[in-house]
């Protein structure tokens, strides 16, 4: 098939094209060819490089999204059956075991050889009737049927042996409390031992009286002897108690009765004050625990209900046990309730066998699963949470537990959690504390909310000045002046952030200090000196006024500023006078109920918007200056005047550069780091007032990140705290970016 003639046209394009390829230097191709391909390798390396931040990031917080693991681990027989109650050593290598018939055993987890063997009660007939651990105060104790309550310090000495580890327990004497002077048996009984020797026990006796009786040892420093003397107490209780409870200071008393009720009686001064009682609901409380630090008080009741409760502060200033949290019901009554020794995790072990583990601060119930003895009567946890150890009437049995981030929930981390000693829910952040006992509170809201503050009032100050400096300097600033001003501004930037926040901690809040009158009289002193210095401006005879540069009028308008600045200082004491009384401190407390800190948010709106404002007034004066001149000429040659042409020829032509400056300025805004955390109290605080400090969220990494342990619980939420921090500037650029593509369409036609 013949092919069709070229045209004459298409033929000397060909040939031109084909001619300028062989006079290109093949050099220059190769260097155009690797130009391309290092920028676009470089280009792919940023977006390779935040990637592999995201995934590091992610990395680092899997973990806490992993569920609890609790495994069913030994079960060993215990000797001459019939065990009470356990206690075991930190490496869970030996078990003391009080049995029924009055004798302390000491076995070997591992395969239940007996280390040693102590009988409480020799040459007697007592028996021990109901038993009682405490793993904190590292005793065991038992009520028995002659009216007593003996309590077993017991302690676990750890040495080496070469590389070998021996585990050597050290038995206490027995410390013996006579509650009911008739000698009858004793069902329900709380006992407490402190290390000073001072011990106490309570127990409900036949009669339903409530007897009270306390231990108190002092040793004379000189001749050091120890003395003893005991006091009791009885109270009139109108309930059947089914369980009772000592805090380890001894200033508190529960108990759970039969109905329902759930009883506190304050120990003042060691005697037990009125009692303050509260409907639990209406099947009996089984068992009473309370969590590390005393507050949170465990309940377990006969259908299976199981709940936290602490006391919180009333209108009258009197506190009452308040229920605040509930778990899912167990299928039968709840028979053992465990604690953690670290954290406000428990175990509750019910009739038909189900174990669960549960924590009280997220409220999450982490795992349930079948008890691996039936009939258990005791249930403890292992000193380093580890492991949690079950003992029925002749065996014991020992479950492996894993559980490192149980605090972690989305409503522990953006919620409001009633923490324990606070009168309601709230959203808090402290991550550490003085004692073991401390409760974490982990919410980053207070450090989002404290991070778009300090945005707020930085962008304040920053926008306005930025993008109207930037327009003027553009347009209606000369030129000569531009080649001066422009490096000025942009030297700004170059400025180090610890230099401006140390500035603005240091000598910027002290002064401002007492200056937030001048402050607050600048807001509509200024804009009126500005229009007055406007009027005797034009009034100046038009002569004089065209023998200037275009644009010279910025000198006097800096003078003019200058002297109200200097005006609004002086006046700041009669203003303050005037309209506050003399303390503007004070009258703030007073009149809107707003404290003031002197390192607050207007300390950083203004430190931080002087380290903003050259990034937004660079981006958008270039956005200005890149406005076609053609657009401009037209508009003043069809009789706009210069402001007309500005604001609505050049403004909406630059809008989409005004717009990427502004978003930049605020990428930097919320990134800061050094500024606001010596700039501000750094105190999450969750407020708007601008007389406050707050914490952001790449300040609480900078001040949390050193003491953090690596991988611990807290040094993966400041990884949660940068993913938030990495997606809130990701989509603020994501919608910057699609608004300016927006804006970019809709004003390329003009």
């Amino acid at each position: 098939m013949a092919q069709p003639a070229e045209s004459p046209t298409n033929r000397d394009t060909r040939l031109r094209q084909r001619s300028g390829r062989e006079k290109t230097p093949r050099r220059r191709l190769v260097a155009d060819r690797a130009a391309r391909w290092v920028v676009s390798a470089g280009g792919l390396a940023i977006i390779l490089a935040i990637l592999g931040i995201l995934i590091f990031i992610l990395a680092e917080i899997w973990p806490l999204l992993a569920r609890p693991q609790v495994s069913a681990l030994r079960s060993i027989a215990l000797p001459g059956g019939q065990a009470g109650t356990v206690l075991v050593d930190e490496h869970r290598n030996a078990a003391a075991v009080l049995t029924a018939d009055g004798r302390l055993v000491v076995v070997h987890t591992r395969d239940g050889s007996m280390v040693s063997s102590l009988n409480l009660f020799p040459g007697t007939a007592a028996r021990l009737l109901s038993m009682a651990v405490q793993p904190e105060s590292r005793f065991l104790a038992a009520s028995t049927n002659d009216g007593r309550v003996v309590i077993v310090p017991v302690q676990f000495n750890t040495t080496f042996e070469g590389q070998q580890r021996v585990i050597t327990p050290q038995v206490g004497p027995p410390v013996f409390l006579t509650l009911d002077a008739k000698g009858r048996p004793i069902e329900h009984f709380a006992a407490q031992l402190d290390g000073n020797g001072g011990a106490i026990a309570a127990a409900q006796l036949v009669d339903g009286t409530l007897a009270v009786v306390r231990r108190a040892s002092e040793k004379n420093e000189i001749t050091g002897e120890t003395s003893e003397s005991f006091s009791r107490q009885e109270v009139p209780v109108p309930y059947a108690l089914s369980v009772l409870l000592v805090d380890a200071e001894q200033k508190n008393l529960y108990a759970g009765a039969a109905g329902g009720e759930l009883l506190w009686w304050p120990l003042a001064g060691g005697e037990p004050g009125p009692v303050r009682a509260t409907a639990a609901g209406p099947s009996a409380i089984t068992a009473l625990t309370l969590l590390v630090g005393n507050r949170a008080l465990v309940v377990g009741q006969a259908r299976g209900e199981i709940s936290v409760w602490f006391p919180v502060r009333q209108l009258d200033d009197t506190f009452w046990l308040t229920r605040i949290r509930d778990f899912p019901r167990h299928p039968g009554a709840i028979r053992a309730i465990a604690a953690a020794q670290h954290d406000k995790g428990f175990f509750a072990l019910d009739d038909s066998g189900l174990l669960g583990l549960h924590y009280s601060t997220s409220h999450r119930t982490l795992w349930t699963g079948r008890a691996p003895l039936a009939g258990g009567v005791s249930l403890v946890f292992a000193p380093k949470e580890d492991a949690v150890f079950l003992a029925s009437a002749d065996r014991l049995a020992e479950l492996e537990v894993w559980n490192p981030h149980p605090e972690v929930t989305l409503q522990a981390i953006f919620g409001k959690i009633w923490y324990e000693g606070y009168d309601e829910p709230k959203f808090v952040w402290q991550s550490t504390g003085g004692t073991d006992d401390f409760e974490p509170k982990l919410s980053l809201t207070p450090l989002l909310v404290g991070t778009l503050k300090g945005t707020f009032y930085s962008l304040l100050l920053a926008i306005p000045l930025g993008v109207f400096g930037a327009m003027y300097t553009s347009q209606f600033l000369h030129p000569a002046y531009t080649r001066f001003l422009k490096p000025m501004i942009e030297i700004m930037a170059s400025l180090p952030s610890v230099v401006l926040g140390f500035l603005a901690g240091l000598w910027l809040a002290p002064r401002l200090e007492n200056g937030i009158p001048a402050l607050l009289l600048m807001v509509p002193a200024l804009p009126l000196s500005i229009l007055a210095g406007g009027g005797l401006w034009r009034s100046l005879p038009r002569a004089l006024r065209g023998r200037l540069h275009t644009g010279a009028e910025v000198i006097f308008f800096i003078a003019v500023l200058a002297g109200g600045i200097w005006l609004c200082f002086r006046l700041s004491k009669p203003f303050e006078d005037l309209a506050f009384g003399g303390n503007f401190q004070s009258w703030l407390l007073t009149t809107t109920g707003l404290s003031f800190d002197q390192r607050n948010a207007v300390v950083v709106g203004l430190a931080m918007g002087f380290a903003v404002i050259p990034i937004i007034f660079a981006i958008a004066e270039d956005a200005f200056s890149n406005v076609p001149r053609n657009l401009v000429a037209g508009s003043l040659a069809l009789g706009a005047d210069r402001w007309q042409t500005v604001t609505r020829v050049v403004l909406p032509t630059a809008s989409p550069g005004i717009f990427s400056a502004v978003m930049i300025g605020f990428g930097r805004a919320i990134g800061e780091t050094m500024i606001v955390l010596m700039a501000t109290g750094n105190t999450p605080i969750m407020d708007w007032n601008p007389f406050n400090g707050f914490r952001t969220l790449s300040a609480n990494i900078a001040v949390e990140i050193p003491e953090a342990p690596h991988g611990g619980t807290l040094y993966r939420m400041l990884f949660v705290a940068a993913l938030l921090l990495f997606t809130l500037t990701f989509l603020v650029n994501t919608v910057a970016e699609l608004v300016r593509q927006r804006l970019r369409e809709r004003y390329s036609q003009l």
